[in-house]
């Protein structure tokens, strides 16, 4: 089969290609246009997020057999249409899961302890220990909303914590030794940090609005290692504003580009507060995106197809 590499990834994708007897064609600068007018000669296509796999591509992807998506999500895919064509669809939420379960904790612990704040200020030759003091997570709920393979990573890593975990999703059953599931209801009541693990759908986007944030009981901690558009920016800000939101560590923006991998050009006025706001931590979208999941990823990916093809 002919497999044709959208985006860079882990070597070990072409080599491992290459002894399952894969012809590998690598393709990292040409337009999607120039693209479509080559795809009907490969079996298949590897990719992260350079450009969406929409309809007008599907259908020139004639001979297409499977597409593989080095990532946690198929959000760039018209995952319909797809099905619909036969085209086996291979992504690794498995791969980077771990990784975003630590850097999730990670930004909990660092705003909490307002590290960020100290540190910069301590660089600067400030001193100032009762401004820095801190909060502990002991006897505080922790609300997980998604409990897939990245919330249940999450549950996880906070087993040594004296915590209760509890979390929401809209699929039934999904609850484990790790974190109890719970309605929308007891979960704005009792939650003091908000951590997201959803997937960019019609239903996730803006899910994280003025409503939402006014229905909690308490005021809460919010964490987003999952997609951008699930937090209304200005409506987040307003809830900081308004001591709502104790804080926010956000992994991912409401104005990135789909490829993630370049800054967005325009500056909205919220993102300028969330710049210079102290109980707020900004990373560029690389929670899932440690030494570590670059192999996984690219591994998970690899025997999915095996498996399917081989």
């Amino acid at each position: 089969m002919k497999v044709l590499h959208l985006d860079t990834n882990h070597p070990l994708l072409i080599a491992q290609f290459e002894a399952l007897g894969f012809e590998n064609h690598e393709d990292y600068t040409s337009s999607k246009e120039s693209i479509e007018n080559k795809i009907e000669q490969y079996d298949g296509i590897i990719l992260r997020s350079r450009f969406p796999i929409d309809q007008t591509f599907l259908d020139k992807a004639t001979q297409l057999k499977f597409i593989g998506r080095v990532g946690a999500g198929l959000e760039n895919i018209d995952i319909a249409y797809a099905k619909q064509k036969d085209i086996f669809l291979a992504s690794a939420p498995e791969g980077n899961r771990n990784a975003v379960g630590e850097h999730a904790l990670g930004m909990l612990l660092a705003l909490m302890n307002k590290m960020i704040k100290a540190n910069r200020e301590v660089k600067k030759g400030k001193w100032q220990r009762e401004p820095n003091r801190g909060l502990e997570l002991e006897g505080k709920t922790v609300g997980i909303i998604g409990y897939g393979n990245m919330g249940k990573a999450f549950a996880q890593k906070l087993k040594g914590f004296d915590v209760e975990v509890i979390c929401y999703d809209i699929v039934g059953g999904v609850g484990d030794d790790n974190a109890r599931q719970v309605g929308i209801m007891e979960f704005q009541q009792k939650s003091d940090v908000v951590s997201l693990h959803v997937p960019e759908t019609e239903t996730t986007i803006g899910m994280i609005n003025t409503e939402f944030i006014e229905k909690f009981h308490k005021p809460f901690w919010l964490l987003n290692t999952a997609r951008g558009k699930c937090v209304v920016t200005k409506d987040l800000v307003a809830g900081l504003k308004a001591e709502k939101i104790l804080g926010a560590g956000l992994d991912v923006l409401e104005y990135e580009k789909k490829s993630f991998e370049n800054m967005f050009v325009q500056k909205p006025k919220a993102f300028k507060y969330l710049r210079k706001a102290k109980n707020v931590l900004l990373t560029p979208h690389v929670a899932g995106w440690t030494v570590e999941s670059h192999e996984k990823l690219a591994q998970t990916i690899v025997d999915k197809i095996k498996e399917r093809f081989c």
